[in-house]
């Protein structure tokens, strides 16, 4: 097990975790907590998805899709049901937000870039890369009609009629079914659509499954603990350096929840492996806008602390744009550096607008 560690470089940042505890009780509101807490994230969700990966492998490829649809984006739920817990509803939805549009500009444009270094263009499966893009056009609807429905009828989006929660809890289960009848394709094809072997990982770890199963439980539960320190010391931090919320969820934890699988994704591209580095940014975004996205709203109901799809307009928008550019360079089944350059200036212009959102 040990060669889990010693084989992705992402792994020795663990030691922010210890850091972590000692910032916690030596320093007590220190906005260090929260850096040491967010770094130490990192390694966890890797260590998650391997484990995934390799009880997934192990049980074929209708249990090994339920495993990958259950624990896939297990970082970014469990943050975010944390996050639930403490009445920090904007920040889910702003790192709901920041996870689809980081993989789909930062991630695959960062994978296109690095991959076309290499080559003067790179081939992938085109079709596999349309299908999940047009399920986060599903996702885009889902996300926009609240917002029309509100300027529609009452011409703000500061009302919160009951209509909203009713049409939220729907669009959620209707997104929650065509995430399912996605996993259906993916089983009868005999392929996962969302979360697609890596090569490489399989050469190199053949862990049993009692271990996997061990790495897996451990890595939930630092996870776990990690993410209530996180989101414990997020107001010292946001007073610290001048950071709105907003930003802080679509920014900060949105990379700390995905840089595994953004780690993943430009070494495949780099191996000219790009349907590979495709699948993984790509369908990581539709497995958040289709799955993680519509469970949490409606665990937030149940709990008591309603989240609807009735998201800030900035988000909206930008989610918007990043299905749209993600559409423009997937349709013709080729990528270059320079689509991967201009992937990465949206997602920097992007940031910076919410950066400077008071």
């Amino acid at each position: 097990m040990l060669s889990v560690f010693r084989d992705n470089r992402l792994n020795l940042l663990v030691v922010a975790a210890p850091a972590c505890w000692l910032l916690a009780a030596l320093a007590p509101g220190s906005p260090s907590i929260f850096l040491t807490a967010a770094i130490s994230l990192v390694p966890l969700a890797g260590v998650i998805g391997l484990a995934t990966e390799q009880l997934a492998r192990r049980s074929g490829p209708v249990l090994g899709g339920l495993l990958n649809a259950t624990f896939g984006n297990a970082a970014e739920l469990i943050i975010a049901v944390i996050a639930l817990h403490q009445g920090h509803v904007a920040l889910v939805q702003a790192s709901i937000t920041g996870s689809i549009v980081g993989n789909l500009l930062l991630v695959l444009g960062l994978s296109c870039f690095a991959g076309g270094l290499g080559h003067r263009s790179q081939k992938f499966d085109r079709t596999a890369a349309t299908n999940m893009a047009v399920l986060l056009f599903l996702a885009v609807v889902a996300l926009v009609m609240p917002a029309v429905f509100d300027l529609a009828l009452f011409g703000s989006l500061a009302a919160r009629p009951a209509a909203i929660d009713r049409l939220s809890v729907f669009s959620a289960l209707v997104l929650i079914v065509a995430y399912g009848g996605s996993l259906i394709y993916a089983f009868t094809a005999r392929r996962d659509l969302f979360r697609p072997a890596q090569q490489g990982d399989r050469d190199r770890h053949r862990l049993t499954t009692g271990a996997a199963l061990g790495l897996l439980a451990a890595g939930t539960v630092l996870t776990a603990v990690q993410a209530e320190v996180l989101v414990g010391s997020l107001e010292p931090a946001i007073t610290q350096f001048g950071l709105s919320e907003l930003f802080v969820g679509v920014v900060v934890i949105a990379i700390v929840g995905n840089a595994a699988e953004h780690y993943s994704a430009v070494t495949a591209a780099r191996r000219d492996e790009m349907t590979l580095a495709i699948e993984i940014a790509v369908g990581s975004s539709a497995q958040i806008a289709l799955l993680v996205a519509p469970a949490i709203v409606l665990y937030s109901y149940a709990l008591g602390q309603p989240m609807s799809l009735l998201f800030n307009p900035f988000e909206i928008v930008a989610i918007a744009l990043s299905v749209l550019a993600t559409m423009i360079v997937v349709v013709d089944g080729e990528s270059n550096w320079v689509e991967g350059l201009q992937l990465m200036a949206v997602y920097l212009i992007l940031a910076v607008a919410f950066y400077l959102v008071p």
